[in-house]
């Protein structure tokens, strides 16, 4: 028979074992969104280097002007995809405000935009601002780059992506859908997609996905808000998944 003891160490053993797969999911999404930023830098790179030498070359005020403004464009594009990495990578789990979901969706494809294009991904994104939910903004970042990634490698090069944030005034809820027009998810699979170790797919070439974790990571993530994930699903036409979550009116930036 357990114990008190036996099972407060199998409590403290489990817990344990949820961290380590939630870091080791932030580092697997690290690495290829690492892999995509740096084909972003040198892209900025190139055109700082070109606009800048075309400013030194001609003297005219416009020209000139439109040297610094591409140059500073570029910049600026660098910047924000060096600071939503850095706050995904240093962001601790635990922390729950009131967060703008357009806008961290809008942060997360940005990180993931270059792997997108990698894989000619067309996008599509609706993500308006003022749907608020009080959340774990990096935990609901992972769950987001799980799903996109999961969609990505679901359609195929040459696919294409929707993203959607939209709030339903009527039942107080938030919703994040991702829906790709890939093959869709066999019948016989889709009770068991959100099990651990359950995959319909292999790894891609950046060893992301097939393990059968990311999913069961998102629907513990998401029923740990209070929220809860959804799929549709046709063999053949593609697959969305909606992460529900409870709205709420609170200023961003509030402590839960």
């Amino acid at each position: 028979m357990d114990t008190p003891e036996s099972l407060a160490r199998l409590r403290e053993e489990n817990e344990r074992l949820r961290a380590e797969l939630a870091a080791s999911q932030r580092l697997a999404t690290i690495g290829t969104v690492a892999s995509s930023v740096t084909h972003e830098f040198n892209n900025v790179l190139t055109t700082v280097i070109n606009y800048a030498k075309m400013g030194l070359r001609h003297r005219d005020d416009e020209t000139r002007t439109k040297a610094f403004e591409r140059v500073l464009a570029a910049g600026q594009r660098a910047a924000k995809v060096t600071t939503g990495l850095l706050s995904y990578a240093r962001g601790k789990d635990g922390r729950r405000e009131a967060t703008d979901l357009g806008r961290l969706t809008r942060d997360v494809l940005v990180l993931l935009e270059k792997d997108l294009k990698r894989h000619r991904i067309s996008l599509a994104a609706e993500a308006a601002d003022g749907v608020v939910a009080t959340v774990d903004a990096v935990q609901l970042q992972q769950v987001l780059m799980n799903l996109v990634l999961n969609a990505r490698q679901a359609t195929g090069t040459g696919g294409s992506l929707t993203v959607r944030v939209s709030a339903d005034e009527v039942t107080g809820e938030a919703a994040i859908s991702v829906r790709d027009d890939g093959p869709g998810i066999p019948v016989d699979v889709l009770p068991r997609i959100f099990e651990p170790f359950v995959s319909t797919k292999t790894a891609d070439d950046a060893g992301q996905g097939g393990t059968g974790l990311g999913l069961a990571y998102c629907r513990e993530a998401v029923e740990a808000h209070g929220g809860k994930i959804r799929v549709r699903t046709e063999v053949g036409r593609g697959t969305e998944f909606t992460v529900v979550l409870p709205a709420t009116a609170e200023p961003i930036g509030s402590a839960a």
